[in-house]
């Protein structure tokens, strides 16, 4: 029987080869393409811009499971720092690093009963990864969408 740590490790383990996976379709010119224009209340960006959304979830969650700060991503991950599929993958794989190094600090399926201020009230370790991975799939799936309308 998989255990809940199991379980979780794979979750995101298929977030991450399914990032790279599309990343590596996309074309270099489509990377950051808008695929219409749209106001604040309902913003849709490109599929660079998704994918790099759901990888700063998971470093940020990762981050903070593993040094107890917060940071949000948000500054590193502009689409003029990375503005290139290579640029992401790179990202994409230090990102799969910090996530492995958050996972050596589990033991047993006990520690995701541990509580941690994550980043302001304490919340069970098994919550922040559901929360983590609910929020990184759901960017993932809109950069999916995004693609799909570029493929046409």
């Amino acid at each position: 029987m998989k255990t809940l740590l199991d379980i979780f490790d794979r979750q995101f383990t298929l977030l991450q080869e399914h990032s790279v996976s599309l990343v590596s379709k996309i074309p270099p010119a489509k990377l950051y393409w808008q695929p219409f224009e749209t106001d604040a209340l309902f913003p849709v960006n490109s599929c660079g811009e998704y994918i790099l959304r759901s990888a700063g979830a998971v470093e940020q969650t990762f981050g903070g499971i593993t040094t107890r700060l917060w940071d949000d991503p948000f500054e590193w991950t502009l689409p003029e720092k990375l503005s290139t599929n290579e640029l992401i993958l790179e990202y994409l794989s230090e990102v799969e690093e910090t996530r492995r190094r958050g996972f050596a600090f589990f033991q047993t399926d006990e520690d995701l009963k541990k509580k941690m201020p994550a980043p302001e009230k304490l919340k069970p370790i098994a919550q922040i990864l559901l929360e983590t991975l609910a929020h990184a799939e759901n960017f993932q799936g809109r950069a999916l969408a995004i693609f799909k309308i570029l493929s046409k």
